[in-house]
Parts: C-alpha cells; structure tokens; sequence
C-alpha cells in the first residue's frame, strides 16, 4: 500500500479517538447549541459532508477577501466583514457538529478524524486571508497565519504523543474563534480603517498615557504581538511539556521527538528567506498565494503525522513530510539570480508562485485521495458515505 503498510492497517482497525475540551464556554454555552444544530441535519447526510461544507465557507469567505481587497491593504465594503463574521461562525459550528453526527449515526471512523483535521489544517489559511482583509494588515496576514498555524502543529504533535487531543480552558477552536468572528462583526460597525490606524487613535483612552518609547503603529500589529505574548507562546510551552512527561515516562527520546518539528520550522524558514530575498516582495503583492501555497504545505505536514498517529508509526522524523519543501530551493535560487541579474529574476515571481500553489495542493490532494482510497479498502468505509459499525 503507498500510505498504509500492514501494521497501519490493523492499528486503524483498533483505534479509538480520545479527546478533552475544557473550554467553560463550550461546555455550558457551544455544546448545548451544538447539540441542537446537529439534530438539524438528516440521519443519511455523512459527517465528512457536513465537515466540507463548514470548510467551503471559509474558502467563499476568503475569496470575498480577494475581490475586495487583492492585497489585503485596503477596505473592503462593510458588509464584507459581516459575511466573513457568518461565515466562520458557520465553519466553527459545522466543525463541531459533524463530530455529534458521526456519533449520532454510529458512523465514528479514523478516516472522519482524519479528513476534520485535514480541512482544520487548511481553514487556518483561509481564514487568516479573511482576517487580513478585516484587519487591513497587508504582508502580516503571513504572520497571523503563522500565529494560527504554530498552536495547530504543536497540539497535533503533542497529541502524537499523548494519544489525546486536550484543549485547555482557553483555546484557539473555541475561544480564539469567538474572539476573530467578534472581530469581523465589530469591524462591520467601524471600518477596517480602525484596525490599521495608529494603536492611540482607535482606543483614544490610550492617547491620554504618556507612550513616549512607543512609536507609531497600528493597532493590528498589536494585537498580532498580544496574541503571541499569551496564546501561542504559552501554548508552545504547554505542548513541549505534556510530550516531555510522556517521553520521559515511556523512557524515548526528546531528540527524537522534537526531531518531528524539523519540517514545520524548515517550511516557516524557507518561505521566510524566499519572501525576504523576493525582488517583486511576494509577501506584500501576492499575499494570497503566498499564504494559500503554504497553507497546503502545512496541511500536508499535519496530514502526514496524523496519519503516523492512527498507523502507530515509530517516533521520530518523518522523510515523507519533506515533499512539501521541495519546491522551496528553486524558489529561493530563482530569487537569488535577481541579485545577480539587475533584479529581474531567471523565472517570472508570479509564474513561480503559481507553480508553488500547484504543487503544494497537488500533493495534498494526492495524500487525501490516497488514504481515503487505502482506508476503504482496509476497513470498508467510505468518506462520502455512512458505514454504521457493527454492535
């Protein structure tokens, strides 16, 4: 088999997802209303239905982004931040319920964790170019997928490890997505304008401190840095010591486990030096493609140790996860030869991101029809369809 060799298969066969919220706000507010809403859908529509279409309000919510401001630098009409504020709404909801209807329709499977936390790897692309559209933010829509995409990775390593996804009492499907379609809905009544503007005009109670060694900036890239400060950096610290314990515990090795972060931080790496070498600037002309490429690189990363956890693969580095950073090295050369070249580089930038985005998507698309057709094949279920497990 091209994914799943032998011993996957008979770990799929036995798997059993372990999972823990304790968000107080999905307990006592989300989960009663998810509840509801599951009852909504019928009793045949397959939970992987209901997990694409939460996603493709995402992909509708950036391409909203798109048409309305290309670069990401200039306001779109107010009504774009209301839809996009609905729409992730809807994607949080939709992410949610299709967990209940695999359960209500006794069709709980690996190939559902998969394929929900596959569309989850990408949403964080999608949503961060809708964020940059609402924030006014330009070239920092990359950073604020980056601050989306660091907790993603390092809760599925962790995860690897401990065999149990646990959200903490604040964390970024619960509370950090209230908080960006609050945002969205609040923008619809001020303008983007107020998030790109000086920190001390949009909250003038700050004006009245005396800020002497802080320069102008907008409050965008504040937030950006609160959000570092107190969620991804305690977030970090978090995973790295839930997988220490279990590491020490089961006697392995921490080399060995942090070896399996390599090609997350050689993506970040790779794509950093690209855009700083870039002579057209890709981060600040082309922020979409730049974002959407490396959106499914990420999501091809996530899916490759995914599929490591459910197969009870050995810890460790995965070589596989590499072919996402092949395309990198001819990306930078070809930014390079414009140093040597009176800035024109040998292959037009555009062309060369375009290329990008094939490839990083081809690629995830042949993982995700690979494993769907393997795990078919091994346990008899089917993505698109409901296969109830026998009592």
């Amino acid at each position: 088999m091209g994914y799943i060799g032998a011993h996957g298969v008979e770990t799929l066969k036995r798997y059993r997802y372990s999972g823990q919220d304790h968000s107080v706000v999905a307990k006592y507010v989300l989960q009663p209303f998810w509840s509801r809403c599951v009852t909504l859908f019928p009793l045949w529509m397959p939970p992987n239905m209901i997990t694409l279409t939460g996603f493709m309000f995402l992909v509708v919510s950036a391409l909203l982004g798109y048409i309305y401001s290309p670069h990401l630098d200039t306001a779109p009409p107010r009504w774009v931040h209301l839809a996009h504020g609905l729409l992730l709404f809807l994607y949080q909801t939709f992410d949610a319920v299709d967990g209940k209807q695999a359960r209500r329709t006794s069709s709980s499977s690996p190939l559902g964790e998969l394929f929900d936390h596959g569309c989850d790897a990408l949403a964080c692309a999608f949503e961060a170019l809708a964020l940059g559209s609402t924030l006014m933010c330009g070239r920092f829509t990359f950073c604020f997928w980056v601050i989306a995409a660091v907790p993603f990775y390092l809760a599925t390593w962790e995860h690897f490890f401990t065999n149990t996804l646990i959200l903490p009492l604040i964390n970024g499907p619960t509370e950090g997505l209230m908080l960006i379609y609050l945002s969205h809905l609040f923008t619809f009544l001020t303008g983007a304008e107020w998030w790109a503007q000086d920190f001390r005009k949009s909250i003038p109670l700050l004006s009245w401190i005396p800020l002497p060694f802080i320069p102008d900036m907008p409050l965008y890239i504040i937030v950006m840095i609160l959000m570092i400060l107190f969620a991804v950096i305690p977030t970090i610290g978090s995973n790295i010591s839930n997988v220490q314990k279990v590491v020490d515990a089961r006697k392995g090795s921490m080399v060995l486990a942090l070896a399996m972060l390599l090609p997350f931080i050689a993506l970040l790496t790779g794509v950093a030096v690209w855009s700083y070498l870039s002579p057209s600037d890709i981060m600040r002309n082309q922020p979409h493609l730049l974002v959407i490429g490396t959106g499914f690189a990420f999501g091809y990363l996530v899916g490759r140790m995914i599929l490591a956890h459910l197969c009870d693969e050995p810890k460790g580095l995965k070589t596989g996860m590499c072919m996402s950073l092949v395309f990198l090295p001819f990306a930078i050369a070809n930014a390079l030869t414009a140093k040597i070249n009176a800035g024109i580089p040998l292959v037009d930038e555009l062309l060369v991101l375009f290329l990008y985005c094939a490839y990083t998507v081809g690629l995830y698309l042949h993982l995700a029809v690979s494993v769907v057709h393997e795990i078919k094949d091994a346990l008899g279920i089917y993505c698109f369809r409901i296969t109830r497990k026998e009592a």
